[in-house]
Formats: structure tokens, C-alpha cells, sequence
């Protein structure tokens, strides 16, 4: 792809992305930024950066979440998922915040049920 077309399809500046490409001392992209390139570009944003995907799931169950697992009976699948959680990098430590997070996701299902007050074509 030119560079033309790859500012015109992600409505970057040519001369930002020739920086980027070209000049190691470039102000370094933003993710929306990178994710636009990747996007045009028909690419994962970790090709795009020359990493590989991370796609794996933590086998470890920590021992907060495998307490609360027990307490509760949680299903596997459950329990699967809630060790992928990870907040601004850290995983929850102990069970009252496993239970936290647990009864948030659990509750939240009820949001996404449309209100029985507002009826389709009634305003």
C-alpha cells in the first residue's frame, strides 16, 4: 500500500507516517493510532509492531479466586475467565475482591435486558 493510500484510509497525516516510519527520533503513535494502521494495513497491531499475539490464558488459578471457587461452587468456565482478569496490570489478590468482581460480572447481565417501561414505537 502507498503511502498516499494509507493516509487517506486511516485519515493520517503522509508526513506523520512517513516520521513513523522513517525517523527513529518520531514522537511515538498513540494506540488509536497504531490501530488504524493496523486496520488498513490488514494486520493484528502486534504484527504491526513485530511481537507475537498473546493469546494464552494463565493456567495458575490464584489462591484468592480458587478460595472464593470453592466457597461458591463456581463453574469451571467461570473460574477460567475470572483468572484472565487483569486491572492496569495486576490481578486480585484476594477473595472479597474475587467475590467483587464476580458478582459484578454475574449482576451485570441484567443491563444489557431492555427496560419493560420503554416499548418499541411508544416515546
Amino acid at each position: 500500500m502507498s503511502l498516499n493510500a494509507l493516509a487517506a484510509e486511516t485519515k493520517i497525516s503522509k508526513s506523520y507516517l512517513w516520521s513513523l516510519e522513517n525517523d527513529p527520533t518520531a514522537t511515538r503513535p498513540s494506540g488509536e493510532t497504531l490501530y488504524k494502521v493496523a486496520q488498513a494495513l490488514g494486520v493484528t497491531m502486534s504484527a504491526l509492531l513485530g511481537h507475537r499475539l498473546l493469546t494464552e490464558t494463565p493456567t495458575a488459578v490464584p489462591k484468592g479466586l480458587q478460595e472464593l471457587a470453592d466457597e461458591l461452587s463456581l463453574p469451571e468456565s467461570d473460574v477460567r475467565m475470572l483468572a484472565t482478569i487483569q486491572f492496569r496490570g495486576d490481578r486480585p489478590q484476594t477473595k472479597e475482591r474475587w467475590r467483587y468482581i464476580y458478582n459484578a460480572i454475574r449482576t451485570s447481565k441484567d443491563i444489557d435486558k431492555p427496560s419493560p417501561r420503554r416499548r418499541r414505537g411508544s416515546a
